[in-house]
Formats: C-alpha cells, structure tokens, sequence
C-alpha cells in the first residue's frame, strides 16, 4: 500500500514539474541581437527624438507573436565604423545574430571565415522583391551565400549650380581645379578617398574607357569590371602616384570631412561636398527647406563606387529568427518605412517602393526615366511601365538620381573591394598625406603652447636671480 501511495505521488510530483517546465518553455522570451549602423533603421522616433510610434523591431516582433505565439525581444546596437563592428565581434564579448557591414567589410569577414551562411529559401520576401540588380552584384562578387542587400547608393558630388560650371563638376579633377580653392570638401575616410586619387591618377585611361562605351566598343558590363579593376589598384606604383595627388589636392579643398561636409554646403560656407548619394539627398532637402536653395548632385564621368549595406549572420547566429527578421524587412511597405528614415535607398523593390518614387518625384507632364534594371520581375501585372517611371524634369541631376540612378550612371560605378594584404600599406600612405596637413587652429596651439613655455621659463628663471640674490644678501 505505501509503495502504491509513494508511486502516485512520485508520478503526480513527476506530471507537475513537467507541466511547469512546458508553461516556463512556452513562457520563455526570444532574443535577436542586431548590430548596425546608427540611425539606420526606422525607430518610432520624430526628429527630435520622441517616441511617437513603434518602431521596426516592435512591429516584427509582434508580427511575429501573432504567426508563432512566442515572444521575442530585439536587443538593438549600434556602431560608427565597419572596423570598430569588426573589432567588437572578435572580442567576443558580445555576440549577434546579425550586423549590417559594408561590402568591402563584407568580403574581408567572408575571407575569415566569420560568417554562417543564408539560406535564402528562408527569407522569400527577399527573393521576391530584392531589386535584380543588387541579387546579381552579389551573386558576381560571391556574396549572395553570406549577406543580403540593406541600403545601396553612389558617391559622387552636391554642389552648389549658381556657383560651379557644370562641365567643370563632370569631372574629379575640380578638387584640384585652383578657380574652386577652399570651396570644396573631402572625405575623411582612406577608402573613399583613395577612389578620387586613383581616378585622377588614371583619367586619361578611365576617359578612353568612357569612349569605348558611348562608341558600342564594349558593353556595360565590360565597362564596369574595368572600371572595378582600375578602382581596387593598390600596386606600389599607383600609392605612390594616389599620394602624390592627394597631397596636392588637400592644399586645394577646404578640409577632409566627416559628416559636416552636406551641413557646410546647405550654409553656403563650401560650393561642393564629396558625399554619398544619401546623405546628397538629405542636403538638397534641408537647402530646399530652410534656404530656398537648390542643389544638384552628379556622379563624375570618370566613373565613381556603387556602394552598399548588407545583412550578414556571424558565427553562431540564430539562424531561424534572423531570417525571419530579413524576411520582414524585405517586405516592399516595411522598406519604405526605413527609406523615409534614413534617407537612403533600399535594396528592395516591389510596387511599395515603386508607388513611393512616383509620389516623390512623379509628374504626368514630366520626363520618363527607365529603371527596369532596378525593378524588373518585382512589379504587379497592373504595372504596366515594369520600371519605367515618369518624373519631373527639374529632378534629373537632384534627388531623383541620387535614390536611383539611370543605367548610363551605374555602367560607369564600379566595386570597391577589401584590399587584402594591401590595406596596411594603404593606410600608411593616408597617414603620410594626413599627417601633413595642419590646421591653421593647431598651429595656433602649438604656438600658444610655445610661447606660455617661454613666459615660465621667464618667469621662472627671474624668479631663481632674485631668490638668489636674497639668499646672497642673507649669507
């Protein structure tokens, strides 16, 4: 008998802690860990910070409360450079489920074995509305097994029209145009600005390029794997060359730059800001809103870098929920949102993004502009145009073709790689030029610095002669 009674209870004790166990399983809280950029996703937030929404991370995970039934929270870092992220993930410290690097950063964390692979079977908003274009750049470069497109663009220049001549702002060249001295800025970046020395290095060969496109000699993608080519030299010579130039050009332009560059020219304190076609875009808004002011933006007929942001999972990831976070991001509506946040162009497609661009920019009476390269096969059927969009004409040259440049454009863009066991001797060359730049305002202190040194050794020194006269007067 009291073995019967301890059997039950051994088997009700036994029912209840598995019944417990179910409850605290289905009760426990999944976490998605994602890394990016600052600013770059949409957050629920006003410009001046107010919460005045939910943001993207809240909508997916109740999204995803409401198809699985489990609760998952979204832990959101953020980083100011591909090389800090980088750093941060080898620590170790911290892991992620996903990170949003750039391309060449993208290359550079494949080649170290850092990242797990995408299973794109789990993420078919992706397949279904990701822009063609960007699917095949992936897939030419050997990305499209580790990262997905986030945001992409160009590099070219704002400048101020009343002020520059438009066959002058055509060309790299203007940075080191005297009639320009002080009005324009650089980046304050070695890669960025490592693409203007190397086209100016090689204009007459990447002219010659250009003359065998518009002639039928070559085809795009003949024109743009050259382009690629010349772009990623980082031989001996050619740093010797790029450094030489760029020590000649920063006695030209008004200073390297960060982020003050787009702000400067909406002033009026510079005419022209090397940029990225993003932040070109916020530019032009804010001259337009606050100074009446219009802007323009161009990529120089040399030829420039097509950039972008991608999705990648690190070693480690939970590969299922970052999927299914990519898979809601690449949704066209979801898109739009972070389009109208960051300012920058999505990699998605499809017919939310489409009807977006003909409410930015769309005018019956306008000019029809081809961007089927960019749409094709992501359109509804009662999208007759598949990509042809009619916009107004003052917008060819602005906004327009910083979000979504031609054909013609990105024919002349090419890729810029990760350097590989080149990247030292690039960064030692962009010390070299920075290194010997010094602002006026250093001088300054170090004059400062100098002169207060004096006056205390003067002092100093009289304060001695006459400490030793009294003590000589005493003895």
């Amino acid at each position: 008998m009291r073995k019967t009674i301890l059997s039950l209870l051994v088997m009700i004790i036994t029912i209840f802690l598995l019944t417990q166990s179910t409850i605290h399983a289905e009760e426990e809280t999944l976490t998605l860990r994602v890394y990016n950029w600052y600013e770059y996703i949409e957050d629920g937030k006003d410009e001046d910070g107010n919460k005045v929404g939910p943001s993207v991370m809240e909508e997916w995970a109740a999204d995803y409360k409401a198809r699985t039934g489990k609760t998952v929270t979204v832990v959101y870092d953020m980083f100011e450079t591909n090389e800090l992220m980088l750093n941060t993930l080898k620590t170790g410290k911290t892991t992620y489920d996903l990170v949003c690097p750039s391309d060449y950063m993208i290359q550079k964390m494949i080649r170290e074995n850092l990242l797990e692979k995408i299973d794109l079977d789990l993420i078919p908003n992706y397949q279904a509305y990701a822009s063609p274009y960007l699917k095949n750049l992936f897939l030419e470069n050997g990305w499209e097994d580790y990262a997905v497109g986030y945001m992409w663009g160009t590099m070219g220049f704002i400048y101020n029209p009343e002020k520059v001549n438009e066959e002058d702002i055509n060309s790299w060249t203007i940075l080191w145009n005297e009639a320009y001295k002080n009005k324009a800025t650089a980046k304050n970046s070695v890669r960025d600005t490592y693409i203007i020395g190397v086209f100016y290095v090689y204009k007459e060969e990447l002219d010659r390029l250009s003359g065998d496109f518009v002639a039928g000699k070559i085809d795009a993608h003949t024109y743009q794997n050259q382009i690629t080519a010349i772009m990623n030299r980082t031989d001996s010579e050619t740093l010797a060359k790029v450094e030489e130039a760029l020590n000649q050009m920063k006695k030209n332009i008004y200073g390297f730059e960060v982020d003050s560059g787009k702000k400067d020219i909406v002033t009026g304190k510079i005419d022209i800001n090397f940029a990225w076609s993003g932040d070109a875009v916020y530019a032009m808004d804010t001259a337009e809103e606050e100074n009446d002011m219009n802007l323009n933006y161009i990529v120089p007929q040399e030829g420039s870098n097509v950039w972008f942001d991608g999705w990648v999972m690190p070693k480690g990831a939970n590969i299922q929920l970052a999927s299914d976070f990519i898979n809601y991001l690449s949704l066209p509506e979801v898109a739009v949102k972070n389009m109208n946040k960051i300012g920058y162009t999505s990699a998605i497609a499809g017919d939310a993004i489409f009807d977006q661009i003909i409410d930015w920019y769309g005018d019956e009476d306008g000019v029809e502009v081809d961007l089927t390269y960019f749409f094709q096969g992501t359109l509804s059927n009662e999208k007759l145009t598949d990509g042809k969009a009619i916009v107004r004409i003052n917008e060819r040259g602005r906004q327009f073709d910083a979000q979504y440049p031609d054909e013609t454009i990105i024919a002349r863009c090419g890729v810029m790689e990760d350097f590989g066991d080149r990247n030292e001797a690039v960064l030692e060359m962009w010390q070299r030029v920075k290194g010997s730049v010094i602002s006026i305002w250093a001088i300054v202190i170090i004059v400062v610095i100098i002169a207060g040194g004096v006056i205390i050794y003067y002092f100093n020194n009289k304060s001695k002669k006459v400490r030793n006269k009294r003590l000589s007067k005493r003895a």
